[in-house]
């Protein structure tokens, strides 16, 4: 049975201090990966916490597909 390999992208926490104010943490998101799905400047997105090792990044406002049919997953993660 063939599988298809899924795309990693790899990316690493910075963390952000200024004077007087709590430390801040970024993501940010490799360009392929930004363009692959579409990303444009400012958009709002949010984070959805699954558990303490997954993170899910859903769009605020979602924009309409174009695609036919959706990608079927065989074996979804429990």
């Amino acid at each position: 049975m063939k599988q298809v390999c899924q795309p990693s992208f790899p990316v690493k926490v910075q963390e952000m201090r200024s004077k007087k104010q709590k430390p801040r943490y970024y993501i940010y998101i490799p360009v392929a990966l930004s363009s692959a799905l579409g990303v444009a400047s400012g958009e709002e997105m949010s984070w959805e916490l699954l558990d303490r090792n997954e993170l899910h990044l859903v769009r605020l406002n979602p924009k309409p597909t174009t695609t036919a049919q959706r990608v079927k997953v065989k074996n979804p993660a429990v």
